[in-house]
């Protein structure tokens, strides 16, 4: 596997707000704060600029198709009410709506890392300016081979003293719009990336599907060449929300196609290992890097790939 990476909190991270992650001596990923966001795009800290160990930036932030796509990060469309994704909002019998439900995920402080790797927590603060979760976001980087290494991000959601639903545009009528929670924004090129899964290639083949992992590869246009390879490493792997054609990125879907509800005092957790890859290596070594970040975690293979989530 080589070395793990590392992480750092330092001045001038390239804009960033200070904290790093490295692998192989090179900056990665930046953090950013998301202090200076626009409200209405539910201000949160994100990772970005993201890059390939040869320096390919792979992560966008504010494109003009979705001003409130931000980098790597986790995003929820609604919890009990409140926008955490930014932007505007789905109402059933209305379509998208811009409206004044934004919270937003403040940075508390860091926290002690076992390893490599950031600790952040956060608190998520409603439309009213209550908090409605607060969060234990872990991050590490590590090498996986000459050309690849690994975004492992964890994240935990706790539930303060009362119960909250958590909702998608899908749980309120938009078919298919099942996102929220982990989410990459990738960069938009000339021509869409190629998208993979095992068995599978194409949007519609792995969009809503619980395939064990899925590939982005994209071409810049500078020609270089880059691989996402996203897999699940958690107890629980959510349907995947794919976008390519209109534009490219990634998540988890934790409302699918059902509310999600959250006890009072309850937890969920998710992890989600990225792998970062210069150029487009065969698919069929794709199973097998995947395999290798799996066993590092000693995460399980999942079980079987599920079509329709």
């Amino acid at each position: 596997m080589g070395e793990t990476g590392g992480a750092a909190q330092e001045d001038g991270a390239g804009g960033g707000d200070g904290a790093v992650l490295r692998c192989r001596g090179a900056v990665v990923a930046e953090w950013n704060s998301g202090a200076g966001v626009e409200p209405h795009l539910s201000p949160r800290p994100y990772l970005h600029p993201v890059r390939t160990l040869d320096g390919t930036v792979v992560t966008e932030i504010h494109p003009e198709d979705h001003r409130h796509h931000l980098g790597v990060g986790v995003a929820i469309p609604d919890v009990d009410g409140s926008s955490f994704w930014g932007g505007t909002t789905f109402v059933r019998d209305r379509g998208p709506v811009l409206l004044d439900d934004h919270g937003r995920q403040e940075h508390l402080g860091w926290g002690p890392a076992e390893g490599s790797g950031l600790v952040e927590h956060l608190s998520w603060t409603g439309r009213d300016g209550a908090e409605l979760l607060t969060e234990v976001r872990e991050t590490a980087a590590w090498e996986v081979d000459a050309h690849t290494w690994a975004l492992d991000l964890r994240t935990r959601l706790h539930a303060g003293e009362r119960d909250l639903e958590i909702n998608s545009p899908a749980t309120k009528g938009r078919p298919g719009a099942g996102y929220g929670g982990y989410f990459w924004r990738a960069p938009k090129h000339a021509e869409p990336p190629r998208v993979l899964g095992p068995g599978a290639e194409g949007e519609e083949a792995l969009h809503g599907s619980r395939a064990p992992w899925l590939a982005l590869l994209g071409t810049a246009g500078t020609g270089a060449r880059w691989t996402l390879v996203f897999a699940a490493a958690g107890g629980l792997a959510d349907p995947w929300f794919v976008r390519a054609a209109e534009y490219p990125g990634v998540g988890g879907s934790l409302a699918w196609r059902h509310p999600l509800r959250m006890a009072a005092r309850s937890a969920v957790e998710r992890r989600v290992v990225t792998l970062v890859a210069d150029g487009h290596p065969d698919p069929g070594e794709l199973p097998g890097l995947v395999s290798s970040a799996r066993a590092r975690l000693g995460a399980p293979e999942p079980e079987r790939f599920t079509s329709g989530g």
